[in-house]
């Protein structure tokens, strides 16, 4: 057995009465009246025992003030060990530090912050390969500085060809550069992954709207597509009255702003006018005389001529 495991974890006599040493230890370590009653103890091992006392102090709840004394072996004269305010079993306490790389969310950054990028980030790999060297046309680099010597000791015009150094072809880097597309990082396929999977989570086919579309974004008018291999499966919403409006949409997604959802109607229209051709309809030009109205035309012409 272990030297350890021998000793008495019955408290120490001389140490255990020791309550006034302790309280007035705490009280000078701490303000003034946040000092409470004595909690108990605790063996820390041979002649070495711990008294606690509640902490009355604002903001502190559940906390005691630990304070450890000691005696050496055959001595009768107990000492201060440490005091320490520690949290006890019901004690308020501040929630687990999380690194802000883990509490960081979609949204949080705001105009001027800055979110630095892990040098061995997964969701990066490197852009192109090969040394970090000035590209051959470049005014610094070392080939450059040799033609122009060749050119300075050769004052007679000639071809490149001709020259004592012929110029190489531009390296891959350089001819990255000269299109624009010389980046330091680019996705990896984790990168790639988790942003379709994030992209297909918030206007995917599995959403609801998608589900009640008529139609999916595939075959809309709105759809702009985007290059890569994301462009295979997803586009951007150019929609003004979509709720996906600028946004990432999957292929698979869809709304009621489908661009063939539904046709406007068209203004309704009169039927054309139906004519009989093979029938005379009668249509008289002055009224019968049975009806006691204006008399018919051959008797006011009569009239007209007896008075004349």
């Amino acid at each position: 057995m272990s030297a350890a495991s021998t000793r008495s974890r019955t408290p120490d006599r001389l140490c255990a009465e020791a309550v006034d040493l302790a309280r007035s230890a705490a009280e000078e370590a701490a303000a003034p009246g946040v000092v409470g009653e004595h909690a108990g103890t605790t063996v820390e091992g041979d002649r070495v025992v711990t008294h606690f006392f509640e902490c009355k102090e604002l903001g502190y709840r559940g906390w005691r003030w630990a304070v450890t004394v000691a005696r050496a072996s055959r001595a009768k004269v107990v000492t201060l060990d440490e005091v320490v305010l520690l949290p006890g079993p019901d004690a308020l306490l501040a929630p687990e530090w999380v690194p802000w790389s883990e509490r960081l969310r979609p949204g949080d950054m705001g105009p001027g912050d800055l979110l630095p990028t892990d040098a061995e980030d997964l969701r990066l790999e490197p852009g192109y390969s090969g040394e970090d060297e000035p590209a051959p046309n470049a005014p610094v680099s070392e080939e450059m500085a040799l033609l122009a010597e060749a050119e300075d000791a050769e004052v007679s015009a000639g071809t490149p060809a001709q020259l004592p150094v012929v110029p190489t072809r531009g390296s891959i880097a350089a001819v990255a550069e000269e299109l624009g597309l010389r980046r330091a990082r680019v996705l990896s396929r984790y990168g790639l992954h988790i942003a379709a999977d994030r992209w297909e989570e918030g206007y995917g086919a599995k959403t609801p709207m998608a589900q009640a579309a008529p139609a999916t974004c595939v075959s809309c008018g709105f759809l702009a597509r985007i290059g890569g291999s994301l462009g295979q499966a997803f586009g951007v919403c150019a929609n003004e009255f979509s709720p996906a409006d600028g946004r990432v949409v999957s292929l698979a997604y869809g709304c009621g702003g489908h661009s063939e959802a539904a046709v406007m109607p068209r203004p309704p229209q009169p039927p054309p006018p139906v004519i009989d051709e093979t029938r005379v309809d009668h249509f008289p030009l002055r009224p019968s005389p049975d009806s006691g109205s204006v008399p018919p035309f051959p008797d006011e012409a009569s009239a007209e001529l007896g008075h004349a």
